[in-house]
């Protein structure tokens, strides 16, 4: 892990140079092939037509990218933000969070208060991110949302299934994510599973009755990359079962309303919870 960490800046990106230099970027992130990295005139030209391009810069070198462009969805223009990235030797030191926070200066400059975008529900590291530090709300999940597989290594096995995320930019909600981010796993000691991690790492089925009257979590594995690579039919079964869970809760008016950590028999398990609701009316 590097030592430079204290000197990274956050920046637009401006010269196709830089602009370049995220092809390699995305393949040393996420590990696929040439077909599937976005390339330089795609960032070009979405850039031109009102995208953002943020960078994170160690000197001269270019480390991290935030990547976002109007859209249209649910019959309103929407700022999408469709990549974060921080190369694999910068990670663990804020470098994500730092961008996402100048994406939203950038989009609120704008005139935009709502951002969204998509992530895998099965990569801890990212629901942790996105619920407990920045306050985003999910009521959407889209299965095999960029197709069944791609040449990256973080869709082997499970597919592409993405919660969709809403980030309400001058939310009371966001103010407090931004200013306090302590856990509290005592609320949630009580909380009914629809989905929990057995002792044997396993994914269990908990159905819960009555759905749309209280709280419920959906519990993921610390580390899914490891079961990807050393347990395929568990990282499978991992997929299968936190699918249903997800998509019968949302279509029974849930919304996905947190994401929290605690420690059990010294092993880290993540938990979304979930409440019935609006995303527009979460505090």
């Amino acid at each position: 892990m590097t030592s430079a960490t204290p000197t990274i800046t956050i920046r637009d990106i401006e010269s196709v140079a830089q602009m370049k230099a995220l092809e390699k970027l995305q393949q040393d992130v996420w590990g696929w092939d040439d077909l599937d990295t976005t390339p330089l005139m795609d960032f070009i030209i979405l850039k031109e037509l009102g995208g953002t391009l943020i960078g994170a810069f160690d000197g001269d070198r270019l480390v991290g990218f935030a990547f976002g462009f109007l859209g249209r969805h649910d019959e309103r223009v929407v700022f999408h933000s469709h990549m974060l990235a921080v190369h694999p030797s910068y990670r663990e030191h804020g470098i994500g969070l730092r961008l996402k926070l100048a994406q939203r200066a950038s989009a609120i400059e704008r005139g935009f208060e709502h951002i969204t975008w998509t992530f895998d529900p099965l990569q801890s590291t990212n629901g942790h991110l996105n619920f407990r530090k920045l306050g985003v709300v999910a009521s959407g999940y889209k299965i095999n949302f960029y197709g069944t597989q791609s040449s990256s290594p973080l869709h082997r096995h499970i597919g592409t299934d993405r919660l969709w995320v809403d980030w309400f930019l001058n939310s009371k909600r966001v103010a407090t994510r931004l200013k306090v981010r302590q856990e509290n796993d005592a609320a949630i000691a009580n909380v009914d599973r629809l989905i929990q991690v057995g002792a044997d790492g396993l994914a269990v089925a908990r159905p819960v009755s009555g759905l749309r009257c209280k709280p419920v979590l959906i519990e993921v594995p610390d580390k899914i990359a490891t079961l990807q690579r050393h347990n395929p039919d568990s990282a499978r079964a991992w997929r299968d079962s936190t699918r249903a869970a997800f998509v019968n809760a949302l279509e029974s008016g849930y919304v996905v309303e947190d994401f929290l950590r605690n420690d059990r028999d010294g092993n880290r398990v993540g938990c979304y919870l979930l409440v019935p609701g609006n995303v527009k009316n979460i505090d």
